[in-house]
């Protein structure tokens, strides 16, 4: 009895990429958790000496979740565009095409190498964070589902990115121009309800508010939205992105021209 997917196409494509990852450890790897390391030592010590604690937590244990959701976000988007955007840039893209692999084996390869180097990092990151401040995590397993899932989202997100994107200034704009500044404002730093009541409810029209507020509530038990509306927004998001995935693949939008 054959499987209904070509494991040896998709472990073919996974391994390929997750390869690539290892040839760039430090640009992969070293260098978000570096980057993530001085926003402890930052906002950590230089804020959170003058914010004693924001909805019962520390400050330095309050921002953990914001900053792997900031990683996570932007590795996820990153390593998923470049790794299509590549073999179109090279041409490769046309053997992967005409190999007898279907469009679902293809997008499983690619974008499942790209989560799993996102939530790699991600683990990494809350490893170092640990370093820098005491933290306990209530809903363990609600915190590998949302750091799964919104991995998975953003690199189906980053996969219709690396194909809309015909240089590598398109490739950059969105995570540089759109994606990071609404993580920022997406509550990473700071609980919405600190803003004033205006700006908490244009706050609700960020996505971001909703992955950081969910992930937040698997450590501490509190959030600015509730968890199941964090979740029905994750999935809403997801489902967009598969629709265009479906579509792009049913037109060869990009792949073929």
């Amino acid at each position: 009895m054959s499987l209904p997917v070509n494991v040896h196409a998709v472990r073919a494509i996974y391994r390929f990429e997750m390869a690539r990852t290892w040839r760039t450890l430090v640009q992969s790897i070293a260098s978000p958790v570096i980057s993530t390391s001085l926003y402890f030592v930052v906002f950590g010590a230089a804020i959170g000496s003058r914010i004693a604690e924001v909805d019962g937590v520390s400050y330095g244990a309050f921002i953990v979740p914001g900053l792997i959701m900031l990683s996570v976000l932007t590795e996820s988007i990153s390593n998923a565009s470049f790794g299509i955007y590549m073999p179109r840039f090279s041409g490769t893209i046309y053997e992967v095409l005409s190999a007898p692999i279907s469009a679902l084996e293809i997008i499983i390869g690619y974008v499942g190498a790209a989560a799993s180097k996102s939530i790699i990092l991600g683990l990494v990151i809350l490893a170092t964070a640990r370093i820098f401040v005491p933290f306990e995590i209530a809903h363990p397993l609600v915190m590998a589902a949302f750091l799964v899932l919104t991995s998975l989202t953003f690199s189906l997100f980053g996969f219709i990115l690396g194909l809309w994107a015909d240089g590598w200034e398109k490739l950059q704009i969105v995570p540089m121009m759109v994606v990071t500044p609404l993580a920022f404002l997406g509550g990473s730093f700071y609980s919405i309800s600190m803003l004033p009541p205006f700006w908490q409810k244009v706050a609700l029209f960020n996505p971001v508010v909703y992955l950081i507020s969910g992930f937040r509530w698997s450590f501490y038990g509190t959030s600015d939205v509730a968890v199941g509306l964090s979740l029905l927004a994750t999935f809403g998001f997801m489902a967009l992105c598969l629709v265009a995935i479906w579509r792009i693949f049913q037109t060869g939008w990009r792949l073929k021209s």
